[in-house]
């Protein structure tokens, strides 16, 4: 049980979920969350990108529903949500839309706030931060521990960091900033002090500034 007196959610064990995760990030897979019939993220007043290449979900979102989003090329698209905060396409507790649902959603997975520590944003989505506060993560072997000190040091970093980065890299978000402590975290394996919880890095390690080209799209 939670402090809240709530049953915990089993979210499986870490290092198989990490790499599940970075699959979907990489685009290779969808996001396999055990739901369970939970609908917070589609009511918790969330902004949803769809990308101009996602021709079968922009067909299937009626337009007036669709505005350009900010900051991005042209084609790419957001989908906003209704007067209770809800994602229009859920219509009687389901995705109206599901089979062509938007990426941004079949890669969404609120487990990533469970395992970076990362606090989520805003009074509008205290059902996904409780939800979160369910997960409960398995460590059956010493690389399930290393990842996740890994992950936590590069959630730290990013924290710490997010500031200095550029405009269109840097998280805008919580989501945002634990994906990106998602995306980096083999950077800080091996190379964290655990006794102060503050990671040790030299800022151009390869990896990093790989991670930063990506998102930048140079």
């Amino acid at each position: 049980m939670t402090e809240d007196g709530l049953p915990t959610l089993a979210a499986g064990g870490f290092s198989t979920w990490l790499a599940a995760m970075l699959r979907a990030l990489g685009g290779a897979a969808g996001s396999e969350v055990p739901c369970g019939g939970c609908t917070a993220c589609c009511t918790s007043s969330q902004f949803v990108h769809v990308g101009p290449d996602e021709t079968e979900t922009l067909a299937r979102i009626p337009p007036e529903l669709l505005f350009p989003a900010p900051r991005l090329p042209s084609g790419n698209m957001v989908l906003g949500y209704d007067a209770d905060g809800h994602c229009p396409m859920l219509i009687d507790n389901r995705c109206s839309i599901y089979e062509h649902r938007p990426r941004t959603c079949r890669t969404y997975d609120c487990r990533v706030f469970a395992a970076t520590g990362v606090e989520i944003d805003g009074d509008e989505q205290v059902a996904i931060a409780e939800r979160v506060r369910r997960w409960r993560f398995d460590f059956p072997t010493d690389d399930d521990r290393r990842d996740h000190v890994a992950v936590l040091a590069a959630a730290r970093f990013v924290r710490r960091r997010k500031a200095a980065l550029p405009e269109g890299v840097g998280p805008a978000n919580a989501t945002q900033q634990a994906v990106l402590a998602i995306e980096m975290h083999e950077a800080f394996i091996g190379r964290h002090d655990m006794t102060d919880g503050d990671a040790v890095v030299d800022d151009d390690h390869e990896l990093i500034r790989a991670v930063l080209r990506a998102r930048s799209g140079t």
